[in-house]
């Protein structure tokens, strides 16, 4: 019998480990509860949330396969392979098998389970899942991994046209189940369950994620590269929750968009060539995390810009996370953030850049407070996105790029229709006046701060503190 440990992995098809412990005979599913680590993780309750209901509907589609989940608790990863073997040598298991994580806590831990079941003479079988290459394989060709996202896209593109990734099957139906699923609780501890409205907004399982990732590439993924860009319309995929949780596979939306376009990767329609390349931005973040471990710990991915003379402004970096700024398209992409738990991506890229070059706050600051919030909330991709944004990370922004959340405003939401849906202060305002701090006489009439730092010169002396760094790590 073998023990299918399910983490960041949420779903029965395409699932490497379920599909290959399933071929070897009898399975247990398995999930470890750890509250502790999630808080230690800055891990959003409305993600946890998200994984408990995704977690009771893994529970009903495996019990229709007669597999049945069982949820076992640690106060520390340290102490998942002893909960593991525990958990074996009742159910008389002499195999594990799972996917992989990436992050320095994540390999140690799994480092460390495979230690202590090679120890028992147990098996232990990992594999790559949550990615379509496994971290470290795509190098340059002096050896190392690759800096530049546009080298690293072109080396992708050479390997998935000599091989596209198949997605395996969900398991054949086993005999009757030797032990009873346990039951998914209504919430785990200090994380209780997010409001109905932002359930509903997310609903769990894979069906609701197949059937967003049907609607979008039916619908919406020919016109992706003319609206993604536009948080005022329905334009995105919204599925990064759902692939952060692992109730959608990356190969599955691969196969997805290879159906609409022909098969091609960087040619035949924009919106799927463009989609597929978030795709493989994601994937190149997984890698930068896993091939250079200095970004999981807090460090910049450029070196020399630890330097930088990040200003300590409590009372700026709180009116930016209440989305109290005075600078309409940020605090209208905030107020999102604080009311679904997920932010357009265009208005991460223009927060992110108003917090690290207009306030000059550390990056950091930002990073947390998203991962605090973010419903699909993942460290590689928030560092990665983060890091570009301060024009500390790799593929990052030139110091001397400092988006203007004016322009920025005028071009995504052109007639205002976004920021007046989270600013109702604003809602009269005219299209043009709408995206401009508000003047002094407008102010007084209306419920809305005054802008917390000028634009102009608070870019310049984000140039000014960046000026003379190098500019490669």
């Amino acid at each position: 019998m073998s023990l299918c440990w399910f983490r960041t992995d949420l779903r029965i098809a395409d699932n490497h480990a379920l599909h290959h412990a399933s071929q070897r005979g009898q399975v247990i599913a398995v999930y470890i509860a750890t509250p502790g680590v999630w808080r230690t993780h800055d891990d959003a309750p409305i993600k946890v949330d998200f994984w408990r209901r995704n977690l009771q509907a893994l529970s009903a589609s495996l019990g229709e396969l007669n597999i049945p989940l069982l949820l076992l608790e640690a106060d520390d990863w340290s102490q998942c392979p002893q909960v593991l073997l525990d958990c074996a040598s009742r159910l008389s298991a002499d195999a594990l098998y799972f996917n992989d994580e990436y992050g320095l806590h994540e390999q140690a831990r799994d480092a460390d389970v495979c230690a202590a079941w090679h120890a028992q003479q147990r098996h232990c079988h990992r594999f790559t899942d949550q990615l379509l290459f496994t971290p470290g394989s795509l190098k340059t060709q002096a050896g190392s991994m690759f800096k530049v996202y546009s080298q690293f896209r072109r080396r992708a593109y050479e390997s998935l046209h000599r091989r596209v990734p198949e997605r395996l099957p969900a398991p054949s139906k086993q005999a009757s189940p030797l032990v009873d699923s346990d039951a998914i609780p209504d919430s785990f501890s200090g994380y209780p369950a997010a409001p109905a409205a932002q359930q509903a907004f997310w609903p769990a399982g894979e069906l609701a994620a197949q059937e967003r990732l049907a609607l979008f590439t039916d619908e919406l993924l020919e016109d992706y590269e003319q609206y993604r860009d536009r948080p005022d319309l329905d334009g995105t995929s919204r599925l990064s929750a759902y692939l952060t949780a692992g109730v959608l596979s990356p190969r599955q939306c691969l196969h997805a968009a290879l159906q609409l376009n022909g098969g091609e990767f960087d040619s035949g329609n924009p919106g799927a060539v463009s989609w597929i390349n978030e795709l493989l931005w994601r994937e190149f973040y997984k890698h930068i995390l896993v091939c250079y471990p200095r970004v999981s710990r807090h460090q910049a991915f450029r070196p020399d810009t630890e330097a930088v003379a990040w200003r300590h402004d409590p009372e700026g970096l709180r009116a930016w996370q209440q989305g109290e700024t005075g600078i309409p398209i940020v605090d209208a992409a905030m107020q999102q953030l604080l009311h679904t738990g997920w932010m357009h991506n265009r208005l991460r890229m223009i927060s992110a850049m108003f917090l690290s070059k207009n306030l000059l706050i550390d990056w950091r600051e930002g990073e947390r407070w998203f991962m605090q919030h973010l419903i699909d909330g993942d460290l590689a991709a928030n560092n990665g996105g983060w890091q570009w944004s301060a024009s500390t990370g790799t593929d990052s922004a030139p110091y001397f790029r400092v988006f203007n959340p004016v322009s920025q405003s005028q071009k995504c939401d052109p007639d205002g229709s976004f920021i007046r849906s989270w600013l109702p202060a604003l809602a009269n305002l005219s299209a043009r006046e709408i995206h401009v701090p508000p003047t002094t006489d407008l102010l007084n009439k209306l419920d809305y701060p005054a802008p917390i730092v000028d634009l102009k010169s608070s870019r310049q002396r984000a140039i000014e503190a960046f000026r003379g760094l190098g500019e490669k790590p």
